[in-house]
């Protein structure tokens, strides 16, 4: 049994995956494989159309398919936002055509939240390698303002073409990378959160994620110039951390610190030059930050740590509240939700007692594990640099002053537990940032 085949034997939504040079005529079989007698219904936007859209149309036509009129978005502002799944709802509830997507990270989530809406499963034609979301449960869509992420089945089948996703925009491959080298953060993380018992590891979706990853991000330079093979070894990792997420109904095999990073600057609606900033490309500044930190956490005296000390400075959940409200007092949807998410990972001091103590006695065995999982952050700042993506939070439009107010607000954003987390309850988040943002610090504030 192949990784692929494995995989699927585990996913609660996805029962069919075509991925391959050639596999665009396979779209037909596929469809009538999955929906039986059903209608289709392709939903792309004009880009998407054109390198992809328009040949899936006729392979159906052509193999006796029954379709819809397509659903094109042609609006120059596209999002995954709200009032256009809306839109989609609104075709999609006319008819009761299966819609069959072509693109990538927003034609998937706006088609996969609206498919839900509508009662019915969808298929998904990447066009891009250029986020883990395919595969994924779950939509983010922007609604009201705020990045929000909505429950909903993933696509009950995929078929991506590499020399299609090698043909697009060297942003959008660049964006996928960077989400991809960020679950080697993220599978650190996991193993601290394991070990200090805040999440148990799920050994199977670790190595769904893991296994095979440091060859996919091996050539960034290949995937940024378009090498077909570069960019299916790129996308496989992508698709099959959307399958480790599917079998644990969660997003931790593949999100960690680095992920929240990108959640506080979605919630702050971050623009650099008039435009919103990529997934992708803010997940990978995270993972420069997250890493840095992990590099911090080697060199530590953890061995050491006064536990006693540790538990005598926590503050208490009254405490913690009004420093949530101090820092986010200009968004009280901000405030709400770090209350929510902060409450749920908050530990009382018999509770940090008890996380500190394990992750001590750990820690000789877990420093070697981590020590061997990261990505030093000198490679991971070259490798995104190669593969054109930012390196430096100034190409995202975050001041280096903005990046380490971040940092400060990071272990409010997420229940998730992560190396943020573990310097912040070991009282060494100050010495952390001043080390890494004060004078001849890698991102030193003049």
């Amino acid at each position: 049994m192949n990784k692929i085949e494995s995989a699927l034997r585990r996913t609660t939504d996805t029962r069919a995956l075509e991925l391959g040079v050639g596999t665009l005529p396979r779209v037909a079989d596929l469809f009538k494989q999955l929906f039986p007698g059903c209608r289709a219904v392709i939903v792309a936007d004009t880009n998407t159309w054109r390198v992809a859209g328009a040949e899936v149309h006729r392979i159906l036509t052509g193999a006796g398919v029954a379709q819809d009129e397509p659903c094109i978005f042609t609006d120059p502002d596209l999002y995954a936002e709200w009032r256009f799944v809306e839109r989609l709802d609104g075709v999609l509830a006319t008819t009761d055509a299966v819609p069959v997507a072509v693109g990538s990270g927003v034609i998937n989530d706006l088609t996969k939240l609206s498919s839900h809406h509508n009662g019915r499963r969808y298929l998904i034609v990447g066009t891009a390698a250029s986020m883990d979301g395919y595969t994924a449960y779950g939509a983010s869509i922007t609604k009201d303002g705020n990045k929000q992420t909505f429950d909903c089945p993933a696509p009950l089948g995929m078929l991506f073409d590499p020399s299609i996703a090698a043909e697009a925009p060297s942003n959008l491959s660049a964006s996928g990378y960077a989400d991809l080298i960020a679950k080697i953060p993220a599978g650190a993380d996991w193993m601290l959160a394991d070990t200090v018992g805040a999440e148990a590891m799920d050994a199977f979706a670790f190595g769904l994620v893991q296994d095979g990853l440091r060859e996919a991000l091996s050539d960034p330079a290949g995937v940024h110039a378009g090498e077909v093979g570069k960019v299916e070894q790129l996308a496989e990792g992508l698709v099959m951390s959307g399958f480790a997420m599917q079998a644990v109904q969660s997003s931790r095999p593949a999100s960690g610190a680095e992920h929240q990073f990108s959640h506080l600057w979605d919630m702050e609606h971050l623009r650099f030059r008039g435009a919103s900033v990529s997934h992708g490309f803010k997940v990978g500044i995270g993972t420069l930050a997250s890493t840095a930190f992990f590099e911090l956490l080697l060199e530590a005296p953890v061995c050491e740590l006064d536990i006693e000390r540790c538990v005598e400075a926590w503050p208490s959940w009254e405490a913690t509240e009004r420093e949530i409200r101090r820092l986010f007092e200009h968004d009280p949807e901000i405030v709400a939700r770090c209350l929510k998410e902060t409450r749920a990972k908050y530990v009382d001091r018999e509770g940090l007692r008890a996380e500190l103590t394990r992750l001590v006695q750990a820690w000789p065995e877990l420093r070697e594990r981590i020590r061997r999982q990261i990505i030093p952050l000198s490679e991971v700042h070259r490798r995104l640099e190669l593969v054109g993506a930012p390196c430096e939070p100034e190409q995202i439009g975050v001041s280096r002053a903005r990046f380490r107010e971040a940092f400060e607000r990071i272990p409010y954003m997420r229940s998730r537990y992560s190396v943020v987390d573990t310097a912040f309850r070991c009282g060494w988040m100050n010495g952390w940032l001043d080390r890494l943002f004060g004078k001849g610090g890698i991102w030193e504030i003049r």
